[in-house]
């Protein structure tokens, strides 16, 4: 199933100790960058919330956010960081003798600095929490894969309809194309009959005029291709994997087969057909960005 690289989730859970909201969003990107923000006591558990995240996502810009309350006593205590507060005393030393300046430092000064004491709570009891953190990130994650897959199923949509409206100006290209050649022959013979009036053309160089004209408006081997192309695309968009990176380069493809027959569309008709090509699939292209 396609998969939107755009994407919303949200789970809030509220028991009589604690409550624990996850909010998932993302936009496209090219490759996978994920963000996390979370407390700052469950720093330990990024790298296992990152790895539950990834079931659930494969590329876009990623943001995931974590408030945590808990509302019974904690296993927490006062650290004291000895190496920052020897900094602390350092600098201050350095500044008032660069400056002259007098001050006393006291213990209860120093530790009202910032990190000099935190209150950390134990990590023992931090891994208590992760089985409430993965079911809460879970069950966001399975709300964010569903609005990711609403919104692949209406991309998904809309670029079969246009890979059908593709498909109808090859068609039309490809009937157009070998006409030009008989009109071309056809005001060959009425210019040859206007100048020479009842005398006979040399029907060699007629046909060889014709084999260097064809060669420059045949758009056979493009509309072959183009139909692969489109082909390919819509069985693309039928896969379960990830597919965005294969629709993108399927759709520089057509991209360059419609180039190569607005080139050689030698006829308004043509040209303004080959014009609607390269406008439909730069809409693809654009739609194509979005797709996981």
């Amino acid at each position: 199933m396609v998969k939107s690289m755009t994407g919303y989730g949200r789970y809030e859970e509220a028991a009589r100790d604690y409550k624990v909201t996850v909010e998932i969003k993302s936009v496209n990107h090219r490759y996978c960058d994920m963000g996390i923000k979370l407390p700052k006591k469950f720093n330990p558990l990024e790298g296992q919330i990152r790895s539950i995240m990834k079931e659930y996502a494969n590329r876009g810009k990623i943001d995931l956010y974590i408030s945590f309350d808990n509302y019974v006593d904690r296993d927490v205590r006062l650290q004291y960081h000895e190496k920052i507060a020897q900094d602390y005393v350092s600098i201050i030393r350095q500044v008032q003798e660069s400056f002259g300046l007098d001050g006393e430092l006291t213990a209860d000064s120093l530790i009202r600095f910032p990190e000099v004491v935190s209150l950390e709570e134990d990590s023992k009891n931090i891994e208590s929490y992760f089985p409430v953190i993965e079911n809460a990130v879970r069950e966001a994650g399975i709300k964010f894969l569903e609005s990711r897959e609403e919104e692949g199923e209406n991309l998904q949509k809309d670029i079969l309809s246009k890979l059908d409206y593709i498909s109808g100006l090859v068609s039309f290209v490809e009937k157009r194309s070998p006409k030009l050649l008989e009109e071309y022959q056809e005001k060959i013979r009425n210019k040859v009959a206007e100048f020479l009036g009842s005398e006979q053309i040399d029907e060699n160089v007629l046909a060889s005029e014709l084999v260097i004209y064809a060669d420059k408006v045949c758009v056979d081997e493009e509309t072959v291709r183009l139909r692969s192309h489109i082909q390919s695309m819509g069985t693309a968009l039928l896969q379960e994997e990830p597919v965005g990176r294969k629709l993108d380069f399927i759709a520089q493809e057509m991209n360059r087969e419609a180039n190569t027959i607005l080139s050689k569309a030698n006829d308004k008709e043509l040209s303004a057909k080959a014009i609607d090509l390269k406008t439909e699939i730069e809409k693809i292209r654009e739609q194509i960005q979005n797709i996981e």
